[in-house]
């Protein structure tokens, strides 16, 4: 049997952490052999018996002890310089797969795979999606953009902006807009329903039933929505709407409408109206810019969660399904919180204009 080793000096805040680390179930794994190795040792039993316990090398143990000795618990998890895994791919090959991936493209085709770039450098697909993926590169993806040109782009962003994160006393801010064309849309056969592994079904092709618009305006305070579907989104239907905001908003309330530059909205009859209509104010947000308008969000919840999977056999089927969504929305309201200052949002739009700038000029 080995002779007793030196019983590792350890203090009490040491060996607190060594055995909190001992009982870890997320720590690395050699974090927690390591501390193990280091409190057997402190308890003074030999190295070859600690190796053997532990499940490492005699000459393992006594490296640890004594670079514990040396850095105490600040060497804990570090691995020197020139220990541990060495890496499979060089640098030159990595550099190269992230040039290819972000300034060229494969003949004939708009974006490089895992097979085509693995056969272009030579690894296999594998260590491709892996450097991808630690690199956060995902060419097989694209995200669509568009900076605005509005000349007062900074004025309406300013204004809109200041609404969403200081709004005025005694009053009402709505995001209003329309979602215009929606298709009452059946399916040409019956779908079949969900079953425990087999997903429901619906068919590919469909028959058009007629459309209906839907005006929305978002109260940003509350998250309600005041909904009304019409058959058209002329200047007409606009103050339909208008007067069924007027109608639902308490009357000792102003009201501040967000809304985009949609000719509609600028109307002639729409401007007597609002000359009619004191407490209502419109602020137009820039042009290409409908991310800036809260309800946009709501009009895309409700198409993932009520339009797209519908089945109407009737527009007056799919306003019901609308109104139905509508309410059971309104029934717990949960409104979208705001937090980007329009300072840091032009921030971003500068960059943005820059980087556009130095490719036009490099092309």
């Amino acid at each position: 049997m080995s002779a007793p080793a030196v019983a590792l000096s350890l203090s009490d805040g040491e060996r607190e952490t060594l055995e909190r680390l001992a009982r870890a179930q997320t720590a690395p794994h050699r974090q927690v052999l390591r501390a193990r190795v280091l409190l057997l040792a402190a308890d003074g039993v030999a190295n070859a018996v600690i190796a053997e316990e532990v499940g490492v090398t005699p000459v393992t143990v006594r490296s640890w002890r004594q670079r514990f000795s040396v850095d105490g618990l600040a060497g804990l998890g570090t691995i020197r310089e020139g220990r541990g895994r060495k890496p499979s791919i060089p640098e030159e090959t990595v550099a190269r797969i992230v040039k290819l991936t972000t300034t060229t493209t494969p003949e004939g085709v708009t974006h490089w795979s895992c097979r085509t770039m693995a056969d272009k450098v030579g690894v296999s697909s594998a260590t491709v999606q892996r450097i991808w993926s630690d690199l956060g590169l995902q060419p097989h993806r694209v995200e669509t953009f568009k900076v605005s040109n509005d000349a007062r782009f900074e004025e309406k962003l300013i204004d809109v902006v200041g609404l969403y994160l200081n709004p005025p006393e005694k009053a009402i801010v709505l995001c209003m807009d329309e979602k215009s064309q929606i298709q009452a849309l059946d399916r040409t056969q019956a779908s079949l329903p969900m079953i425990p592994g087999k997903a429901g079904t619906m068919t590919h092709d469909y028959k058009r039933n007629g459309t209906t618009t839907l005006f929305a305006a978002l109260d940003v305070l509350t998250g309600k929505v005041i909904g009304q579907c019409l058959p058209r989104h002329r200047h007409t239907e606009f103050l339909k709407f208008l007067n069924t905001i007027d109608r639902e908003v308490p009357k000792g309330l102003q009201v501040h409408l967000i809304l985009d530059n949609y000719s509609t909205h600028k109307h002639t009859e729409v401007d007597r109206w609002l000359h009619q209509h004191k407490r209502f104010h419109l602020h137009f947000t820039p042009t290409s810019s409908s991310w800036l308008n809260q309800v946009e969000r709501w009009f895309r919840d409700l198409t993932d969660k009520n339009l797209r999977r519908g089945i109407f056999a009737s527009v007056p089927d799919l306003i019901a399904s609308i109104e139905a969504y509508l309410n059971a929305h309104n029934a717990n309201p949960q409104p979208y919180v705001w937090t980007a200052t329009a300072e840091s949002i032009l921030a971003k739009v500068r960059r943005a204009r820059t980087k556009l700038e130095q490719v036009v000029n490099q092309n």
